[in-house]
């Protein structure tokens, strides 16, 4: 039997802007395109659904160290709800609980139903979902059949709107902040009208500050990366960096970022994370203002090689 030859992998900093397709995990994603670039190191900005399609932000190299920012970034998804029925998982992965009478469908009976739900809410998440307790993503408990108790958290739904009535299914909008879960407000809306209801569909459009992503299938880049040395579509690290405030910084300022130090002078700049830069356009770091208007880093990018 021949042995496939052996993956050399090459650092690699960058973003890719993934058309997730359905049926593949998140991590299944990241680890296909991580092999195809033969990157060393990689990581996602938050889990998709294995039935949902749509952006997912993979993060390569100097990139992954702010992965974990654009976690809490804002996001925008279409979805289609199925009325009349529900499932444990809140999706049509799951096994059918119960089934019951969809009322006669209107726009005025549904606004009425979605209007709670936007804004500020408290949500119960799906029991089926990668959230932990006592360090156990709470789906693996789910599978071994234990009774979960959620407590509601609180989430923000800056858009809900119906986009259509296909029968007995509502296609949704959504834009919402982080830690949202679609599946719940389809489950919620269900029971606003009566009946239950569980998602069809469900695709992501966009990611902070992603809003208008040219993104790539698992083909498109395994067909565009074969045999070529450069990604030309790899995104730069500073792409990731566009929700953050702004910070030039002197040259001298930036070596002593680097070197761990804190550059003293800013007294004046804004509160929270942000994007310092070198005066070559290069992103240094983030870095946030501390007594005495120093500047302390919280994640320090290497120089590209």
């Amino acid at each position: 039997m021949k042995r496939r030859p052996r993956t050399v992998w090459r650092r690699l900093d960058g973003i890719v802007l993934l058309d997730k397709p359905a049926a593949m995990s998140s991590s299944a994603a990241l680890q296909r395109v991580r092999h195809l670039l033969r990157a060393d190191k990689g990581g996602h900005t938050g889990a998709l659904d294995p039935l949902a399609t749509g952006l997912l932000p993979l993060c390569f190299g100097e990139a992954t160290k702010i992965a974990g920012y654009l976690l809490g970034a804002n996001k925008a998804y279409e979805t289609v709800a199925v009325l009349g029925r529900t499932t444990d998982t809140d999706d049509a992965d799951g096994e059918l609980l119960r089934e019951r009478p969809v009322p006669a469908l209107d726009p005025q009976l549904i606004e009425a139903a979605l209007a709670p739900l936007r804004g500020a809410i408290q949500q119960v998440p799906p029991i089926y979902s990668a959230l932990k307790r006592e360090g156990e993503a709470l789906y693996v408990r789910a599978r071994r059949g234990e009774q979960l108790e959620l407590e509601a958290r609180p989430v923000e739904v800056h858009r809900l709107e119906l986009v259509g009535i296909e029968g007995d299914c509502l296609r949704l909008r959504i834009e919402c902040g982080s830690g949202t879960y679609v599946r719940s407000l389809v489950r919620d809306l269900g029971e606003a009208l009566g009946c239950g209801a569980h998602v069809r569909e469900l695709r992501r459009l966009w990611v902070d500050p992603f809003r208008q992503p040219a993104m790539l299938s698992i083909e498109q880049i395994a067909e565009q990366s074969a045999g070529v040395p450069d990604v030309p579509w790899l995104l730069p690290l500073e792409a990731g960096l566009q929700g953050f405030p702004r910070l030039e910084v002197s040259a001298e300022h930036a070596q002593q970022i680097r070197r761990g130090q804190r550059p003293p002078g800013y007294a004046v700049a804004p509160a929270g994370a942000l994007a310092a830069f070198a005066p070559d356009g290069r992103a240094v770091a983030l870095v946030e203002r501390v007594d005495g208007g120093l500047l302390a880093s919280l994640r320090v990018f290497a120089v590209p090689m």
